[in-house]
């Protein structure tokens, strides 16, 4: 099972099960390409809400057909902790606070001397800066047959609909006609899994914590490479997704021996 917060990794059978019933729902070409992006590529609510035309697909000069690439290369603004296009909702939340010694030293004597002088002190001049995100890029091989599949089939059901396409439109719009934002397609995403499949304590997060997880334990490749597929900078957050899959977890306690009584 995942750790207390994490996203909930389905098993391949609830990854069957979920692209089956997305096809008895509304919007199926478009929900499928949503989710084979999420389980094949590894990318975040945030960074599929984001996508254009432009990144999957060359499109003629007339817009009306199209070529999908091999490769989808996301900008380092689409990533986690950049508000590409200032279309993300979400704001951070300071919940906890670190320091050096030596920082936390000179802090406690710049308080104690304000203190002693009889001055107002607002803790919230002393919490140190608040390191930004600046994104990572990275190339995705589009090499996957039913995620193609998907994506052409989406693009072409858009092209019927709209007849001409350009290459900074969104590639994912909402019933409406705009863009995703990331916090929509997060909860339309965590729908999908757990009220449509009833994955359980599945969210938006469960196709890239499926692919990471597949690619460390069950492909055997190195963490250098699950960590260039996930965009991490640094390898420790990699590392997270080490922890056996869940099909793994039940295979060992489904055929325990039955017990003698003793300790």
């Amino acid at each position: 099972m995942p750790k207390s917060g994490q996203a909930r990794v389905p098993t391949v059978e609830q990854q069957r099960y979920l692209f089956d019933v997305i096809k008895q729902h509304r919007y199926p070409e478009k929900n499928t390409a949503i989710m084979q992006i999420s389980f094949k590529l590894g990318l975040r609510a945030q960074e599929i809400s984001l996508l254009q035309i432009k990144e999957v697909a060359r499109l003629n000069p007339s817009g009306t057909d199209f070529h999908l690439y091999e490769v989808l290369s996301l900008p380092a603004s689409y990533t986690k902790g950049a508000d590409a296009m200032k279309r993300s909702k979400s704001k951070y939340h300071r919940h906890t606070i670190s320091f050096d010694i030596d920082s936390f030293n000179k802090l406690v004597r710049q308080i104690e001397s304000l203190a002693k002088s009889g001055a107002e002190i607002d803790p919230e001049n002393f919490y140190p800066p608040v390191k930004k995100h600046r994104g990572k890029s990275r190339d995705l091989p589009m090499v996957d047959a039913d995620l193609r599949e998907a994506l052409s089939e989406y693009l072409h059901l858009r092209l019927v609909k709209e007849e001409r396409l350009k290459p900074s439109s969104p590639l994912f719009i909402t019933q409406k006609g705009g863009a995703y934002s990331p916090n929509t397609l997060q909860e339309h995403m965590a729908l999908m899994l757990r009220d449509w499949a009833g994955i359980e304590k599945a969210s938006s997060h469960s196709g890239r914590r499926s692919l990471i997880t597949n690619v460390i334990h069950k492909q055997k490749k190195s963490v250098k490479i699950a960590q260039k597929i996930a965009g991490h900078v640094n390898p420790s957050t990699t590392l997270i997704y080490e922890e056996p899959p869940e099909e793994m977890i039940e295979d060992a306690l489904k055929n325990l021996s039955p017990t003698n009584g003793h300790n």
